[in-house]
């Protein structure tokens, strides 16, 4: 199907100016309205998730679990509810799988703490690829380090994909952990999580996959993944900041020790001895960010509301134009060209540095991500210091790409 026929099927069934009238953001300055092109680093809010977290903190606010009066059973309800809400959004078998985290990072680093030390140690090895967020490296250079175990890496070739033959060839009887993204932030490379499941626990390993950027793009469904954990932010999933979660294959969750000491996961604590809930309240001490879950539900039902496969075909025609329209901009280069890939178009200009291209075109109100991303080790590979990252999301529309191409011609003029 090509670019306008795609376009055709999809304009009375995806109205993308209707969703953009959602997100107080975008029309807040009809004169020098907002290109927003930064979604991978960090999504934009519609008012239903503003309204969730007013009402919250307005009228529904109480400290969870623990109270026996009506206002905090009320929000013990609603936060419990949410998780059977993430539950349903990501195919898992209980919501006792799921435990609520500030973001992806701390999901992954509540994995190499509390799964990894309990479970690697000398000698043996983890897995990652060339193309990781830093979220998905340091946690485990972490743990090598504090164990005596090894960090390899599998390679990627000079589209942004990941050279299988070069997974398999690092994944041996050593290999304990294997923690891939499904989603590259830098390149929007879709990797085939399937198979490196399938190829990883038939050597024995668990699989951890970092799904910060897919779960705002496409249905995901952990079941069918069959990872044994899976992290996600909610700030990426246009919902609030400070609340994530980390899906975990319960017969492995239930037993990992606690990842945090303190109060709502013990049951019962004396000077001698401390006994711990079960999961997954043992992984959630101290008082959760109880509105940002209740914003973290209403981004939940406002992607599903759409339909994300009506979010996932939407974009990948959007991607589509914008593949097409950058590349009759003079002098710019594609960073990251995989088959299998969403969102993302990442490109360097000749002779102009990213910030350069980022500054001048924040003057026409284009935002952009300029940098190395949190993914060194993927510009290293490319070798160049940074990149222009352009990240689309449900609110863009061909219009924003129009914007940001002529941005970059005025860039061209201006650098000769």
């Amino acid at each position: 199907m090509s670019a306008t026929q795609a376009t055709v099927d999809w304009t009375n069934d995806f109205d993308a100016e209707r969703i953009r009238a959602d997100f107080p953001i975008l029309r807040t300055d009809p004169d020098k309205p907002l290109v927003f092109l930064d979604s991978a680093a960090s999504a934009q809010k519609p008012q239903q998730v503003i309204d969730a977290i007013s009402d919250c903190y307005s009228r529904e606010y109480a400290n969870i679990h623990r109270g026996v009066y009506d206002l905090s059973a009320r929000a013990t309800a609603m936060f419990e509810g949410v998780r059977e809400s993430v539950q349903r959004f990501i195919g898992a078998a209980q919501a006792r799988e799921i435990v609520f985290v500030r973001n992806t990072t701390e999901a992954i680093n509540l994995v190499a703490s509390a799964y990894g030390r309990a479970n690697v140690g000398p000698g043996d090895e983890v897995l990652i690829t060339e193309m990781e967020h830093h979220s998905n490296i340091v946690p485990w250079q972490m743990l090598c380090e504090q164990t005596g175990a090894s960090l390899r890496v599998a390679p990627i070739d000079d589209r942004g994909a990941l050279c299988m033959q070069g997974f398999c060839d690092r994944l041996t009887e050593r290999t304990k952990i294997v923690a891939v993204a499904h989603v590259s932030n830098a390149l929007g490379t879709v990797n085939p999580v399937v198979e490196i499941a399938r190829l990883a626990h038939a050597r024995g390993a668990v699989v951890v996959l970092d799904g910060a950027q897919a779960v705002p793009h496409q249905a995901v469904d952990v079941g069918e993944l069959d990872c044994d954990f899976y992290a996600f932010s909610g700030h990426k999933l246009f919902g609030p900041s400070g609340v994530g979660v980390l899906y975990g294959r319960a017969s492995i969750l239930s037993k990992m020790p606690p990842y945090q000491g303190g109060g709502s996961m013990i049951r019962s604590v004396t000077f001698e001895k401390t006994t711990y809930e079960d999961i997954p309240h043992r992984f959630e001490a101290g008082t959760p960010d109880i509105a940002g879950v209740a914003g973290l539900g209403a981004a939940i039902d406002y992607v599903t509301g759409i339909g994300l496969d009506r979010i996932a075909r939407y974009e990948s025609d959007l991607l589509e134009y914008a593949t097409a329209s950058l590349a009759k901009v003079p002098g710019l280069r594609m960073i990251g060209t995989a088959p299998e890939k969403v969102s993302v178009s990442s490109f360097v200009m000749e002779d102009v540095h990213p910030h350069d291209v980022g500054t001048i075109l924040d003057q026409y109100g284009i935002a952009v991500r300029t940098g190395h991303h949190c993914a060194q080790p993927v510009m290293q590979h490319f070798d160049v210091p940074a990149t222009i990252r352009a990240s689309l999301a449900l609110y863009n529309t061909r219009g924003d790409v129009d914007a940001l191409v002529a941005g970059l011609l005025r860039v061209r003029e201006l650098f000769g």
